[in-house]
């Protein structure tokens, strides 16, 4: 395992050193803090649920009600009430377009999609760009995880879908961002949650203001489950910390943080295995012991500094990290097969990832309220990837000899400027371009098989451009159009077709969009109302799909022409100031339409043509914050392949939960939480695993699972 912080971080600082202005605007211009008191903390006003500010997509702090994209918020109260605070999965189904299967298999990351860009992705996330406190969890060839994201002390995360997202750059098909607040009273908590099938969650934490400025918090969390499957037990723990700093002119953050989970991996089931008993686990991955274990380390630092006078520039920001993460994976991939074929790579996935990067920005605003923000991003990741055979001799799930060796690396760098201008007093002109260019290199270092070293590089300029009218103090209307650029990852360019002699995928393209969306948003606080609606289409040149899977290499190729069309609706209304109610829908019709092997016409594998999330609660801070609510979550049916050969049944599922906070005294208190998930205890299919070689295509979802929980919180 190499150390935490790569020698590039010592670049960066020096690089921060010699641009004396910067920062963390995401968290400069956030809302004001959400306390962290508990799962059933008292409820936002009004106003801040329905029309939250927020900085994606524009990167300059607006109400959402202004800004010309589909953007929503999920809140702190939202987060804490949505489960255990473990998995996105818990809160973003609440978020129209965007489909998070939680796959109740910590070996492998959440399927994250948003209108239908990443769905292709078997393991980890793809097409979508994720940020947590500034910092990408997105490396610069496109693939992403979310498991070290801290749900417990986020503040906040946005989402945001359309074509502004491809100003995130590379794979922006949708962006997702965690946002963390600064600590502005003394508070520590202990938490503990106990939970069906052996789930225990032990969390702490602690932030003060610490004078001069100054403010530090910490959270710990512990996570241990016995899984609902033979073979899929998992722990996690992790460790976060924020140091920030404030003056007038100046915002320091320096963010840090550790992560580690050890997990089974039950694997799929076919579809007579999933008919016979869906809870089951297959035999190879008892034969293989197949398993999981990550290690992620990180450190993030951001400055921005504000200017005054007259001057139309307002702020420079700089932001820089650098982090390693560790992974270990053993599959099932049988003996037999590896020793057929001296082109196998084996059956252990073995890497340490090394990452850094860095992003600077200006930010203008003039006396008409134009606002201009320019900057350049620099990216890097450096993979030393292993593969092993998963046997010695008849002993099998073990680590054996050596089958692969590479040191994979990706570098992007990227210019952007992105502005609003007012043409009236009732319309707004937003428009911004971002140009960069990525660079792969992987030099074999096994070579009895062959060479399979080879270098790559794309560019792209992405333009965007919107319009926004507001027809009527509560009503906006908007359209946007912009082109978006996918490049493939490192997995996807490692191997190129067996017929094509193997080696460096030099072949395959970036897949690019033209994305169109036109919205209206309604926003009525004094009635407690407000109804965001938005038309997309995207139309996909070169979509990156499966070629073949053999030997247990999968290839990748380019599949010809995709479009992507739908409706979404989210709508919250508070009748009472005890009642509020939510709904989140979506209609998606993603296909190809032009692809020699799956023919034209079948859905893009891994998409859900409609989903649907409803939700009515209760709550009463008078009686010390209590509240009760009933969730309603369903999607349709999803195809397993490209092929559409077979479909994930569509299902519906219903959630409780309550909470009662108690003041035990002036400063400190204990709030009692429980929930229900999956009440009727419905079999369903909660995620499939796209184009799977072996035909195990269904991961069962999660059945009825109880929640209960305490949290202590103290003041001084």
């Amino acid at each position: 395992m190499r150390t935490p912080f790569p020698a590039s971080a010592l670049t960066l600082c020096a690089w921060a050193a010699s641009l004396c202005c910067a920062t963390v605007q995401a968290q400069s211009m956030a809302v004001p803090a959400a306390t962290a008191a508990s799962t059933a903390s008292p409820a936002p006003s009004a106003l801040t649920r329905l029309d939250p500010v927020v900085v994606t997509g524009s990167r300059v702090a607006r109400r959402a009600f202004e800004a010309p994209q589909a953007i929503s918020v999920i809140d702190a109260e939202t987060l804490r009430s949505a489960g255990p605070q473990i998995n996105v999965s818990e809160a973003l189904s609440r978020v129209p377009g965007l489909t998070v299967a939680n796959r109740s298999n910590y070996a492998q990351d959440l399927q994250i999609s948003s209108r239908g860009f990443g769905a292709r992705a078997s393991f980890g996330v793809r097409g979508l760009r994720l940020y947590a406190d500034g910092i990408p969890a997105t490396m610069p060839d496109g693939s992403g995880q979310v498991s070290h994201f801290d749900l417990a002390s986020a503040e906040r995360i946005e989402v945001l879908r359309g074509p502004f997202s491809a100003l995130y750059g590379n794979s922006s098909g949708g962006v997702i961002a965690l946002f963390t607040p600064s600590a502005t009273e003394r508070q520590a908590s202990a938490e503990v949650q106990l939970g069906s099938r052996g789930n225990r969650v032990l969390r702490g934490s602690v932030g003060a203001p610490l004078g001069g400025g100054w403010d530090l918090q910490a959270n710990w969390t512990g996570f241990q489950t016995d899984g609902y499957r033979p073979h899929s037990e998992a722990q996690r723990h992790a460790t976060n910390a924020r140091l920030g700093w404030n003056d007038p002119a100046n915002s320091l953050t320096v963010t840090a943080g550790t992560m580690t989970q050890p997990a089974q991996d039950a694997l799929g089931l076919n579809r007579l295995q999933y008919n016979a008993n869906p809870r089951q686990t297959t035999p190879q991955a008892l034969t293989y012991n197949t398993r999981k274990t990550l290690e992620q380390t990180q450190l993030g630092a951001s400055w921005q500094h504000r200017y005054n006078g007259d001057s139309a520039l307002r702020d420079t920001t700089l932001v820089l990290y650098s982090g390693q993460r560790d992974v270990t994976q053993w599959q099932s991939i049988p003996k037999a097969t590896q020793q057929a074929s001296i082109n196998q790579p084996g059956g252990v996935i073995d890497f340490g990832r090394t990452y850094s990067g860095i992003d600077a920005r200006l930010h203008w605003r003039w006396s008409n309220q134009a606002n201009l923000v320019a900057g350049v991003n620099l990216e890097r990741q450096e993979d030393d990837r292993s593969g092993y055979e998963n046997f010695i001799g008849s002993t099998l799930g073990v680590t054996g000899a050596l089958r692969r060796s590479e040191l994979n690396t990706a570098r992007s760098s990227d210019v952007y400027a992105q502005g609003d201008v007012p043409l009236s007093s009732d319309v707004k002109l937003n428009a911004g371009v971002r140009s960069g260019r990525i660079r792969y290199l992987t030099t074999d270092r096994y070579l009895s098989n062959g060479d399979d070293s080879g270098a790559l590089s794309y560019r792209y300029t992405n333009p965007v451009i919107g319009l926004g009218w507001q027809l009527h103090k509560h009503w906006n209307v908007y359209a946007s159009a912009g082109r978006g650029f996918e490049a493939p990852t490192l997995t996807e360019l490692a191997y190129s077709s067996l017929s094509s002699g193997g080696g460096f995928n030099t072949a395959l393209q970036a897949q690019t969009s033209q994305q169109f969306e036109l919205g209206s948003k309604w926003r009525d606080v004094e009635a407690a109302v407000g109804v965001d609606v938005a038309l997309f289409r995207a139309n996909t040149h070169n979509e990156i799909g499966v070629d073949q899977t053999a030997n247990g290499r999968s290839t990748y190729r380019n599949v010809g022409r995709t479009t992507r069309e739908g409706l979404e609706v989210a709508a919250r209304w508070e009748p009472t100031e005890q009642v509020r109610t939510q709904l989140a829908l979506t209609w998606l019709n993603a296909r190809y339409a032009d692809d020699a092997l799956t023919g034209a016409g079948q859905r893009i594998a891994g998409t859900t043509p409609r989903s649907l999330f409803a939700e009515v609660a209760w709550h009463n801070a008078e009686r010390g914050g209590s509240e009760a609510a009933v969730e309603w979550r369903a999607q349709g049916r999803t195809p397993v392949n490209d092929a559409n050969s077979d479909f994930g049944a569509g299902f519906g599922l219903l959630a409780v939960r309550a909470s009662h906070t108690i003041s035990l005294d002036a400063q400190t208190d204990l709030a009692l939480f429980g929930r229900i998930d999956n009440l009727a205890d419905h079999t369903h299919v909660g995620s499939v695993i796209v184009n799977e070689s072996n035909g195990r295509f269904f991961e069962t979802g999660t059945p009825r699972a109880l929640m209960v929980g305490a949290k202590l919180v103290a003041k001084w």
